[in-house]
């Protein structure tokens, strides 16, 4: 089991691991084309960005490897020999099941040790890359603004020389209002030793220069901007580009949540946390104790009742309010400052506790990414083992190895689990589940379809019969398969058109009530009801007997037009083909007959 298992399971990773890089690529293509980056920096961020897709490369993998293994041995009926000889699907996967518990441990402390080291890694040296200037290569008739403030035309060059010809050139390094243009014949561009600057030699042409005015006062009439116009038949000009491939300092990447181990992260949860407890609970005493209003410590005496007021200066919210005695005081105007301040106050009390909610919110959102990395150090090797019990029994089910339903399979059931996955992950980043809930989420879900199938593997359970899952959900949708009516050469039985017109009437009346039945009822209540299938489908399939017998080849067309199961959905369609059925009998009848048959018109009863 072993030999088979882990070149599989090897093979399979690469595989996969490979499938994701290639997204990984594809997402960053931008910002790699055309910045003239060494072979080893490029190979270097594609080896920790496949070191950091390990976790999502190797869960796949062992879904498909088990499957495979598993699907080989029942195809060729290994698995039916080993079962047979007394070995249970449980000691066939003994060994296997040892190594996957080795792997989640190894899963694990790549996790724990490894992961954040090369997550740290790769984003500085993505971030760095991001910074690097791109090549300088002039594209012809057309602008070119990758070199930073500054916009360059070229009507044409020469390959093998690097000159350029019929220049323009829009500099606005020193802003807009002291912008440069220079026209040149033709120009050469070049890098200093240091790379740190663009060194621009250029001859034959002409330069226009403004001159912004600093005179203080001027209004935009009366504001005069000279320009400066100078002619040269060589000039050199220097622009800041630095070309050098800078690395960002890692320093600052190895604090956040990406680049910490288990132990790294709970101690920044605990410190964001003794933070936001202590930010809350000096928010809470500020509240409680802040008075809600100022005013001014001063006595008035005259007004009112004649006595003397003592107006106090703060009103705190743990003291009751007198609100009308902000209100009796000598003049109207009083009150309506009152009332001005009052209202300015609590607009930027307001937006101050807004902004504090605000920071204290980004603290929670932060302390949860830190809990997010650390339960995801255990979601690994728990994915792992979930996966190797749900491919190892559902191999053995399907009995079928290779590449092509193992493959198509393992997909499926990747994209599910990936799908809950990244679900489960922003419902715990934007606080609506417990961390812990979200990111065990998937494999909360995925684990009892792992206890099923391995139940139904030891069991013994026949081979997954796709046919019946399809009439399944052709029978659950109404979309029942077709009937497959031919005229028969040798008849056992005539079909008495008198009996046909009786049957047809008689079911014709059960389906038009069954209608109305149904059409009375309320939307929700119609989906619940019973449906006609009961009532129906026993005389329809007695009609379609008898009259499969005709000779007709009309008349079985629209026997085929039947579904096996009437619905409240086809229930229409059902009526309207027992309508034709009915027309098209009386119209073959005899003359003297057809006026001797009674009415089974829509709409009467026998």
């Amino acid at each position: 089991m072993l030999q088979r298992f882990m070149p599989l399971l090897a093979m399979t990773f690469f595989i996969c691991l490979f499938i994701v890089l290639m997204q990984f690529l594809w997402k960053s293509i931008d910002d790699l084309v055309g910045k003239g980056l060494d072979v080893s920096v490029i190979a270097e961020l594609f080896l920790y960005a496949a070191l950091t897709m390990v976790p999502m490369a190797l869960p796949l993998a062992v879904l498909l490897a088990s499957l495979m293994v598993f699907g080989n041995l029942g195809e060729k009926f290994e698995l039916t020999a080993m079962k047979a000889s007394g070995i249970s699907l449980f000691r066939i996967m003994k060994p296997l099941t040892f190594v996957m518990v080795l792997i989640a441990t190894g899963a694990f402390f790549f996790q724990n040790n490894v992961l954040p080291v090369a997550q740290t890694k790769m984003w500085s040296l993505l971030f760095s890359v991001r910074q690097k200037s791109p090549e300088v290569e002039i594209p012809v008739k057309s602008f070119y603004d990758q070199i930073p403030n500054m916009n360059l035309y070229v009507e044409s060059k020469n390959a093998e020389t690097g000159m350029l010809y019929d220049m323009i050139i829009y500099d606005l390094s020193r802003g807009l209002d002291n912008s440069r243009v220079i026209l040149a014949d033709s120009g050469r561009f070049n890098f200093t030793e240091d790379k740190t600057r663009l060194f621009m030699q250029l001859y034959s042409g002409e330069m226009f220069e403004n001159m912004r005015d600093n005179t203080m006062g001027a209004t935009a009439g009366q504001r005069h901007l000279p320009f400066r116009r100078e002619h040269f038949s060589e000039k050199e000009v220097y622009f800041p580009f630095d070309a050098n491939f800078n690395r960002v300092d890692e320093g600052g990447i190895r604090s956040q949540y990406v680049g910490q181990n288990i132990s790294e992260l709970r101690h920044s949860i605990d410190s964001i946390g003794r933070q936001v407890d202590s930010i809350g609970s000096r928010y809470a005493t500020e509240l409680r104790t802040m008075p809600v209003m100022g005013v001014p410590a001063r006595t008035v005496t005259g007004y009112g009742d004649g006595k003397t007021t003592d107006l106090r200066p703060d009103v705190a919210l743990t003291e009751p309010l007198d609100v009308d005695s902000l209100f009796t005081s000598p003049s109207p105007s009083y009150a309506k400052s009152y009332l001005t301040q009052a209202l300015a106050k609590a607009k930027r009390q307001k937006q101050e506790y807004q902004y504090r909610s605000l920071v204290l919110a980004e603290q929670a959102k932060l302390m949860r990414r830190h809990d997010i990395e650390m339960q995801k150090k255990f979601t690994l090797s728990f994915a792992c083992i979930i996966f190797f019990f749900i491919g190892a029994p559902l191999g053995a089910i399907i009995k079928k190895g290779g590449l092509g339903t193992p493959l198509v399979i393992s997909v499926l059931l990747f994209i599910f689990y990936y799908i809950i996955d990244n679900m489960g992950y922003k419902m715990a980043r934007d606080g609506k589940l417990p961390v812990w809930e979200g990111i065990w989420l998937s494999s909360a879900v995925l684990l009892p379809l792992g206890v099923v199938l391995t139940y139904m593997a030891v069991g013994d359970s026949v081979q997954l019969n796709f046919d019946g899952i399809t009439r399944f959900f052709r029978r659950l949708t109404g979309r029942e398969m077709k009937r497959d009516l031919t005229v028969k050469e040798v008849h056992m039985t005539d079909v008495e058109p008198s009996e046909a017109l009786r049957m047809l009437g008689e079911f014709l009346v059960l389906a038009e009530s069954e209608q109305a039945r149904l059409s009375k009822l309320p939307r929700l209540r119609r989906l619940l009801a019973k449906g006609p299938s009961a009532l129906l489908s026993a005389p329809l399939n007695q009609l379609v007997d008898y009259l499969s017998n005709t000779g007709s080849i009309y008349v079985i067309n629209l026997l085929n037009q039947y579904p096996f199961n009437p619905t409240t959905r086809n229930l229409p369609a059902v009526i309207a083909t027992s309508r034709a059925l009915t027309e098209r009998i009386s119209r073959d009848l005899p003359a003297d007959d057809a006026t001797n048959q009674p009415n089974y018109e829509p709409g009467h009863t026998t």
